[in-house]
């Protein structure tokens, strides 16, 4: 299908003004203040990764409570990229980590909708509504290497339907590759297979004359489908040319299968439609009804069934949710210039005012962008360029490290931390071992189960204070106003030698 301007009788010059408007709000969008809790430890162990001559450590370097698990790192080469941006940009590194996870994002996205074989402007428009319901997700994230990675599988299938075999190819160097940047790419190989399999069942369809209605997609012919099955066994094969060889696999099946994470951790729970995350979610669901109720009256059985497939993980899972608003991107870029072009064709006024029409819309993308303000960009630039003062308007404890640094003799050998603090005392407090942090939910070893005891030692009606001395824990580190901070501030055995805003350090008499 050929790409249809915007208008034809509008403007380029008018239409491209539109479109950079447009751009600066995906930009907006994509650009993001450094506080993923988990992008400490990924940065603390690229930077060791890369002064180590690139040598990954057999066990967990970073823990005092698990210091002998075996830890598979399974964005390694991705850590390593973002220690060399880091020290290549610094006192500035902090600015390069969001120009890569910005990048990154913007990047998946736009390929996402390339898929689309429609106007740019009508993939803007699905872009910025996409990365807005997708915001809660967004900024140094790991996971967006993965979503990169799905858009371009996207982006390969697309082509073999249109008969451009040669691309299937592409799939075992991007999978060699990304292998090693992300765990994610177990989600391209089910893609992958989920799409071939569909093919396969519509081929047999057609062949045995089971259905004989239309179709409005392509479907791979025998021959295509052979190609597809053999490049797809040899990405899954290059997929363990990687550090850890078959353990790689090991560690990914582990964490999805543990049943008491997924239980716990927010981002493993169903889709709640509460709070400004889940409603954005559903105005997107409800808007993307609309517009298929509206305009959409092809029929493509293998879309139909991965995008049912992926929403239905969507609402099993939060972490799924941006999977969804990727794979169904190029759909709503499809049905927004559906919509318009009926609109154009149902109010001849429109068609025959099109460079007004135009001018509105970019005065209304102006004000809208204006009315953004530039406070955002402000935090973005601030967390990258001093992130130490970024980080006292945010949650985390950067006023109580700096008292560390200077007080290291008044504490302990063994700290606790809480869960959402371990990557950012690992970032900030080089050499220091942790408690807990974001890589460990998932780690046991016999009756050592981590995440577990710090989830008891958390209760709110009665902290298990116990597990400290389990670990043998002799000062902490605990968010003020908690129970666990109650519980041992008003035991004899611990003493408070430090207390701000966000914080309280307390200390095991000895």
């Amino acid at each position: 299908m050929k790409a249809e301007p915007v208008c034809v009788s509008s403007p380029p010059a008018l239409i491209f003004v539109l479109d950079l408007l447009l751009g600066a709000f995906v930009l907006n969008l994509v650009l993001q203040p450094l506080v993923e809790p988990d992008l400490g430890w990924h940065l603390r162990a690229g930077l060791d990764l890369v002064a180590q001559g690139w040598r990954l450590p057999d066990t967990d370097p970073y823990s005092h409570t698990m210091p002998d698990w075996h830890w598979v790192e399974h964005a390694w080469l991705t850590d390593g990229l973002l220690a060399l941006i880091y020290r290549a940009l610094e006192p500035s590194g902090g600015l390069g980590l969001i120009a890569f996870f910005g990048g990154v994002t913007a990047l998946a996205w736009w390929i996402a909708a390339g898929v689309a074989l429609v106007h740019r402007t009508y993939r803007l428009v699905a872009l910025v509504a996409s990365l807005w319901v997708a915001l809660p997700f967004l900024g140094a994230r790991t996971q967006l290497i993965s979503l990169l990675g799905v858009a371009v599988v996207l982006t390969i299938w697309s082509r073999m339907q249109r008969g451009q075999r040669q691309w299937v190819w592409a799939l075992p160097p991007l999978f060699l590759v990304w292998a090693n940047l992300h765990g994610g790419f177990t989600a391209g190989l089910f893609i992958i297979t989920v799409l071939l399999s569909l093919s396969f069942l519509a081929r047999v369809c057609i062949e045995w004359k089971i259905v004989q209605a239309p179709r409005d997609e392509s479907v791979l012919s025998w021959d295509a489908i052979r190609l597809y099955t053999i490049a797809l066994i040899v990405s899954l094969a290059v997929t363990f040319l990687n550090p850890y060889g078959w353990r790689l696999y090991v560690e990914i099946y582990e964490s999805l299968t543990d049943h008491f994470m997924i239980d716990t951790l927010r981002e493993w729970q169903p889709v709640s439609f509460q709070g400004w995350a889940g409603r954005a979610y559903g105005f997107y669901l409800l808007g993307l009804i609309g517009l298929m109720a509206g305009w959409y009256r092809r029929v493509e059985p293998v879309r139909w069934v991965l995008l049912a497939l992926m929403l239905g993980l969507s609402l099993l899972h939060w972490r799924n949710v941006t999977l969804f608003l990727i794979v169904s991107l190029p759909l709503v870029a499809e049905l927004c210039a559906a919509a318009a072009d009926s609109l154009l064709r149902c109010v001849p006024v429109l068609r025959s005012h099109a460079p007004g029409a135009v001018f509105v819309l970019s005065i209304v993308a102006a004000t809208a962008l204006y009315g953004l303000g530039t406070e955002h960009l402000e935090h973005v630039w601030q967390s990258g360029r001093t992130p130490e003062v970024y980080f006292e308007r945010t949650e985390y404890p950067i006023e109580a490290v700096r008292w560390i640094r200077s007080h290291r003799d008044e504490t302990g050998t063994r700290l606790y931390n809480d869960y959402s603090y371990g990557g950012f005392l690992l970032w900030q407090l080089p050499g220091e071992r942790i408690f807990i942090d974001g890589r460990m939910p998932a780690w046991r070893i016999k009756d050592r189960w981590i995440f577990h005891d710090y989830v008891d030692l958390n209760r709110e009606d009665a902290p298990q204070l116990a597990v400290l001395d389990r670990y043998g824990v002799d000062w902490a580190m605990i968010p003020r106003g908690g129970a666990l901070a109650a519980a041992l501030g008003a035991h004899s055995a611990w003493k408070n030698v430090y207390a701000d805003a966000k914080v309280v350090i307390v200390r095991r008499q000895s």
